[in-house]
């Protein structure tokens, strides 16, 4: 019988696909903005973006097939931290300098989570969340 300790080892990420329309937008966000590594920076529709343990996965489709595919604000991705105070320290100036971003938060949940959003230029919802630990 195949345990669930034999199975956890094997996983350490999970990348979710973002389906945007600029593409050159999206590699300055991910990069310029959140710090991350870039693979794929020379394709014109697929790129792969990392950071530590958080990683996407970003397709380019075009503003037809897009919307057959996401609709803004129906998609979102978690990104587990431990100090969310610290991403905002080091987002917030970089957000500063995107027009019309949006953002979120810090706000603690009612489900023991301090979470900070950010919208994404083509309607993603990218939340960093840590548990709110009660001492």
């Amino acid at each position: 019988m195949l345990t669930l300790e034999a199975i956890v080892p094997n996983f350490f990420r999970i990348t979710p696909f973002l389906y945007v329309t600029d593409m050159d937008e999206a590699k300055r966000f991910f990069i310029d903005l959140l710090g991350c590594e870039c693979w794929g920076e020379h394709l014109p529709s697929y790129a792969y973006f990392w950071r530590e343990k958080m990683a996407f996965r970003v397709l380019r489709v075009d503003p037809d097939e897009k919307a057959q595919v996401l609709r803004p604000g129906e998609w979102s991705s978690y990104v587990d931290c431990e100090d969310v105070a610290a991403v905002v320290a080091e987002l917030a100036p970089r957000l500063s300098a995107w027009p019309n971003m949006r953002t979120h938060g810090p706000v603690d949940q009612a489900y023991g989570q301090r979470e900070y959003m950010i919208t994404l230029p083509d309607g993603h919802v990218l939340v960093f969340g840590q548990e709110i630990r009660k001492h």
